[in-house]
């Protein structure tokens, strides 16, 4: 049995790198290598002891060296983040389809085809329609807007 345990190691590698594909840590390859790692060890003739802290030294190792690599390329930041429905609005630009009016100068804006209710960023300010705002902050369902002027080029605007 002694002759053949680098057998069983590469049928534990093996076994290990199959699991991976059901699984999306990409964690079992490395304990896959580890186990290859071992059973070289054991057709060599290491003792049992050793191959066993092969085994876990390697796969451990290569562990934290693929996280480390991964964590360099695949941030998960808030700068990485696509930003998508209503997180990505500030900073778009939006074109008032009324007039202000009431006490706080609501108004309508439509950004992206959508058409939301707004008010200035500064509660003196008012809007004609057809005016270009940006969106500055997003409150609830309601958008807080300043006046853009230069959110079209020259050749649109004639």
């Amino acid at each position: 049995m002694e002759s053949y345990v680098w057998l069983l190691w590469l049928l534990v590698g093996a076994a290990f790198i199959v699991a991976e594909i059901f699984t999306l840590g990409f964690v079992l390859f490395w304990f896959g290598l580890g186990a290859f790692a071992a059973g070289i060890a054991a057709f060599f003739g290491a003792p049992f002891l050793v191959q066993v802290l092969l085994f876990l030294f390697s796969s451990v190792l290569m562990v934290v060296m693929s996280r480390r690599i991964f964590a360099d390329y695949f941030s998960h930041g808030d700068s990485d983040r696509v930003k998508m429905g209503i997180d990505s609005l500030p900073g778009q630009i939006g074109t008032v389809v009324g007039n202000s009016g009431g006490p706080l100068n609501e108004t309508a804006v439509k950004v992206f085809g959508s058409t939301w209710t707004a008010f200035p960023i500064d509660e003196n300010t008012s809007f004609n329609e057809g005016e270009k705002v940006e969106v500055v902050e997003v409150r609830g369902s309601s958008l807080y807007v300043r006046r853009r002027t230069d959110a079209l080029p020259d050749w649109r605007q004639g």
